[in-house]
């Protein structure tokens, strides 16, 4: 049993003995999404361009059963302590009853609805969610739990969406009942997600392409460095740069960014004030990166992508300005260990850093981000391996099917 089916199993015994001890009987059904690491296309995605994301080996789990009502009890144990149970009327729930981690679960609930699931006879559920993802590490832990929740209640009710439509909820449930201005890259990695591949996202036409990584083939793989400084979606940064793309655009005349090219960069120039210009040429160089990663990793494997992901973390630090000196020190170690590649992932302002590196010098580059991050006064940070994994799916409940493993997927 590899170490990620081991903590996958962990992660559904420990939702099934949760559920019990919160509500009192066992789980009928059992489910699980991965979090996401995004190779490489930041902030593209509002902007209607390229993301190239992949599924990882880390997890959120859910466990329900329906109930006799019309109300949902969700429980969650995210953070140490007694599990918190928030419930409401199926009925009640919308973006102004619902906030706090609540607010995913539960939008995701009135998001279907507004997508056009007939929730006048959904019968109510109680849900107990655990969850390997590190918070505010630009994982996509709230990527995780709306995919989850997605699956099962469409499942569940019978509601017939195709993953495209149930990344479509997630999306509109963060940005509504949330509140943060986020794109649908993150809802699309974790249900669309295929083992050893990246899913290469148009967001504008929501078109994806499956993109094998072969890593495997040049012994490689890629670390993630969780700098533990945690970082809100909902807050100003990220607003702030939303906004700056929409005046950027305006000004420029065109519906999105995903409409320039670098040919339009110099009249871009002339026309903006420079942090909005400085802006706006992140996210057209970002877009040509994503479509030059594929087109590489095509053609000449995984080793040949180095220098755009360097590229990418000194656009993110230069021109859009949300690294963070913890991720700048992530990544400045990782290339002198010997890293393809390495650059900030997720939406800035803290999270996390990765490296494309060979596995011969995952303990190197452990030990020297350790050792670099005390000398300068850092909160230790947590590294560790990804494997590229397959997307949400139903579990088998343990010792459900003879000769199962607790957390085997039996459904996709």
């Amino acid at each position: 049993m590899s170490a990620a089916t081991t903590a996958l199993a962990a992660l559904a015994e420990a939702a099934v003995a949760g559920f019990g001890r919160t509500f009192g009987r066992p789980p009928t059904s059992l489910w699980s999404a991965p979090g996401r690491v995004n190779l490489i296309g930041e902030h593209t995605d509002y902007n209607d361009g390229f993301v190239l994301p992949f599924a990882i080996d880390r997890h959120t789990v859910m466990a329900a059963a329906p109930r006799g009502d019309r109300r949902i009890r969700v429980a969650s144990v995210f953070a140490d302590g007694p599990a918190d149970v928030v419930e409401a009327a199926i009925d009640d729930i919308a973006p102004a009853t619902v906030d706090g981690w609540s607010a995913y679960p539960l939008g995701v609930i009135w998001a279907a609805g507004r997508l056009g699931a007939d929730l006048a006879a959904a019968a109510g559920l109680d849900l107990y969610l655990v969850s390997d993802i590190p918070i505010g590490a630009g994982l996509s832990s709230s990527a995780a739990i709306e995919a989850v929740v997605a699956i099962a209640i469409d499942e569940l009710w019978g509601l017939g969406f195709d993953r495209s439509t149930l990344a479509r909820i997630g999306r509109l449930a963060e940005n509504e009942a949330v509140g943060a201005p986020t794109g649908i890259m993150d809802q699309s990695a974790v249900l669309l997600g295929e083992t050893d591949s990246a899913v290469l996202l148009d967001c504008r036409s929501l078109v994806t392409q499956v993109v094998p990584l072969g890593l495997a083939d040049e012994q490689l793989t890629i670390v993630v460095t969780d700098t533990r400084v945690s970082h809100a979606h909902a807050t100003g940064g990220y607003a702030a740069r939303r906004a700056s793309c929409e005046k950027g655009a305006a000004i420029l005349g065109v519906p999105s960014l995903r409409d320039l090219t670098v040919d339009d960069l110099a009249r871009a120039s002339a026309e903006l004030d420079d942090e909005t210009f400085r802006r706006v040429r992140h996210v057209v160089t970002e877009n040509d990166r994503v479509l030059a990663t594929v087109e590489r990793l095509r053609d000449a494997g995984p080793g040949a992508i180095g220098e755009l992901l360097d590229a990418s973390h000194s656009s993110m630090r230069d021109d859009f300005e949300i690294s963070v000196p913890e991720l700048d020190l992530a990544v400045e170690v990782a290339r002198r260990v010997g890293a393809v590649g390495s650059r900030m992932t997720g939406g800035g302002f803290g999270g996390a850093s990765i490296a494309l590196i060979r596995r011969s010098l995952v303990e190197p580059l452990r030990q020297a981000q350790e050792q670099a991050f005390a000398a300068s006064g850092h909160r230790a940070p947590e590294v560790f391996e990804v494997v590229p994994s397959a997307g949400a799916g139903r579990l088998a409940l343990p010792g459900a099917l003879p000769g199962s493993l607790p957390g085997e997927e039996t459904a996709r």
